[in-house]
């Protein structure tokens, strides 16, 4: 698999909600920031996730926040992000502070269908610029993108285009143009798809990959497949296994017996959506094993990195 934390800008991380994107994308700039790599991670709701696991204060749109070294976090906040471009396009000032102030410019921020995906995805290449657009902020070698569920996900990067059609000339137009450039742009972005090893996770990482080429023009480079858990029995344990567990063991042996099993049988379901995936996906597989935490702190996320930099 190419080495896709050494030699992109971008990467966007997304799939379907609840299969720990966040996790992966923290993880991600763990490994890229411990490989020498200026990495900033991206969050577009205000979840505040990728602070608190490194035990830092809050994230936010107001300021880029160091969470290691290398490695720093920002919630995207739309109005934010429209006002500081605006600024670089009016140059600040009188124009600037009438305009944002306007109720019309607020409500068309708030309202208009792909206004705020389309200012959040701009921010993203604002981020990815080696000049920025307050050129006092610093500048990333690598921006790591918590993007919203598939659905949404693609939906977001579909927005350059829509605007770029409707704006036929102007700085909106061109701004679209040169996200499109660098969203369809292999050597510069990569798509990763996170997924469980479920049956509906899976069918959504295919069904986002069919889909991500005619939004972007390029297919998924990566597949992260989370909790899955270990292969712990062979065919031989297992029928041992069977075997004992029809013995009338105490109580708690049996209980033992039956957890063994239910593991084992659990492990093997997972394995045959791995199966699909590798099958039905051009994307490289990597897995991450499930992890027996109620909360996950810097020792598991350390754990995950260097998973994923051993794979990526």
């Amino acid at each position: 698999m190419e080495a896709l934390l050494r030699n992109r800008r971008v990467l966007y991380v997304t799939g379907k909600g609840g299969v720990g994107k966040t996790t992966v994308a923290a993880a991600l700039g763990l490994a890229a920031a411990e490989a020498g790599r200026r990495t900033i991670v991206c969050e577009v709701a205000e979840q505040d996730r990728v602070s608190r696991a490194f035990k830092r204060e809050g994230v936010s749109a107001e300021a880029e926040v160091q969470l290691a070294d290398n490695l720093w976090a920002v919630t995207i906040d739309p109005s934010r992000a429209v006002q500081e471009w605006l600024a670089k396009q009016l140059g600040g000032g009188a124009p600037l502070r009438i305009m944002t102030r306007s109720h019309a410019f607020q409500y068309f921020v708030a309202a208009a269908p792909g206004a705020k995906e389309l200012i959040t995805i701009a921010k993203v290449w604002e981020l990815a610029q080696l000049e920025r657009w307050d050129r006092r902020n610093r500048t990333y070698d690598l921006v790591i993108v918590d993007a919203p569920a598939s659905g949404h996900g693609l939906a977001m990067l579909n927005t350059p285009r829509t605007f770029g059609e409707i704006a036929h000339v102007g700085p909106i137009r061109r701004q679209a143009t040169k996200i499109q450039e660098l969203l369809g742009d292999a050597e510069r972005t990569a798509y990763i798809a996170v997924a469980l090893p479920e049956e509906m996770p899976v069918v959504e990482t295919l069904e986002l990959g069919r889909k991500l080429p005619d939004a972007v023009g390029l297919g998924l480079s990566a597949i992260v497949v989370n909790g899955v858990w270990p292969g712990r029995f062979s065919a031989a344990d297992v029928k041992a296994i069977r075997a004992a567990s029809r013995n009338g063991w105490d109580p708690e042996a049996a209980a033992a017996l039956r957890a063994a099993l239910s593991e084992h049988d659990r492990a093997t379901m997972q394995r045959g959506h791995l199966r699909r995936l590798e099958r039905e996906s051009d994307a490289g597989v990597v897995t991450l094993p499930y992890l027996f935490e109620s909360e996950l702190g810097l020792d598991q996320y350390q754990q995950l990195a260097d998973a994923l930099a051993d794979a990526l």
